[in-house]
């Protein structure tokens, strides 16, 4: 009874919400082993559970050195599960509806700055993997991908010609983003590797990133190869995370145009972007005083 009601809930996130793989995994993941501790309880439908059953739990996941953000999304994942179920008419109501997450400090990844990225990418790649990697990085780095986006990219995703890549990202929501000429450039470098690789491998896939096996590069692959680059550069571990986030920051820093980042970064809210890039007062108010018609203060108007 308890794992059927998780199975609808997330072939509705997949159908009506459209959510990712990744996302629906994760909810997944939180309420497989929430059920398993109610099991354990000799709890077998979801009318029983009380809040303080999910007290209980969170509790126990705290003991357990669960980081105090990692909390706030098992919550909220019970949250939407419990909605879920309030509006199929399972339950009256919410046992997760009054419980507070725990605060965390806001840690968000550095951005690097421009000649360490530079430190990363300018290099002479060898071998066909070098060259697959370099472009995965430079790309990301060019176009503020999320790590998901970039193993997600086919061939017909991306336009050479215009310097356009197509990207499907959260929630399944298409956008357009600028590809740099490097970008370009290390992505024609391999796509000469990719035919010969699928060749040699005899594979038929749509996939733009490959793995040794001719099949489409996996996330976990994607961190693995920029740790190995990053070893070969002689530079300190640097993420996928951080060259999204790095591309953000800089493109911020020359522009100032926040709206025009939101959208490459593919962010529904702007103040989500607002505190991805880490806008300080100082940033503001000098874009506010060089924009605001209100703002600019003249010689002549001093007295």
């Amino acid at each position: 009874m308890l794992k059927e009601k998780i199975n609808d809930f997330l072939a509705y996130l997949e159908t009506v919400k459209q959510l990712s793989n990744n996302t629906t995994n994760s909810y997944r993941r939180d309420l497989d082993k929430f059920s398993d501790f109610l099991s354990d309880s000799d709890i077998e439908s979801w009318q029983e559970v009380k809040e303080s059953e999910v007290r209980s739990y969170v509790n126990k996941e705290r003991r357990r050195g669960l980081s105090p953000r990692s909390i706030q999304r098992v919550l909220s994942s019970y949250r939407s599960f419990f909605n879920y179920l309030l509006q199929e008419r399972v339950i009256d109501k919410s046992p997760a509806e009054n419980i507070s997450s725990p605060k965390s400090p806001s840690l968000l990844p550095k951005a690097m700055d421009a000649d360490l990225v530079q430190r990363l990418l300018d290099f002479k790649p060898e071998g066909m993997f070098e060259v697959r990697d370099k472009a995965m990085a430079e790309l990301l780095y060019s176009s503020g991908l999320r790590l998901s986006e970039l193993c997600d990219l086919d061939l017909i995703s991306l336009d050479i010609k215009e310097r356009i890549c197509r990207v499907i990202g959260k929630g399944k929501k298409t956008r357009d983003v600028p590809v740099g000429k490097k970008a370009i450039q290390s992505i024609r470098d391999w796509m000469l590797h990719r035919k010969e690789l699928i060749e040699s491998k005899q594979t038929e896939t749509e996939a733009l990133f490959l793995n040794n096996k001719g099949n489409r590069i996996s996330p976990r692959s994607v961190q693995l190869r920029l740790e190995k680059l990053c070893v070969m550069r002689g530079l300190p571990g640097i993420n996928p995370h951080m060259l999204r986030h790095s591309f953000a920051s800089h493109v911020l820093e020359s522009s100032g145009d926040l709206r025009a980042i939101q959208e490459m970064l593919g962010h529904s809210d702007i103040g989500t972007t607002q505190i991805y890039t880490k806008l300080d007062f100082q940033h503001l108010s000098k874009v506010y005083d060089q924009s605001h018609p209100r703002a600019k203060k003249g010689k002549d108007n001093d007295h």
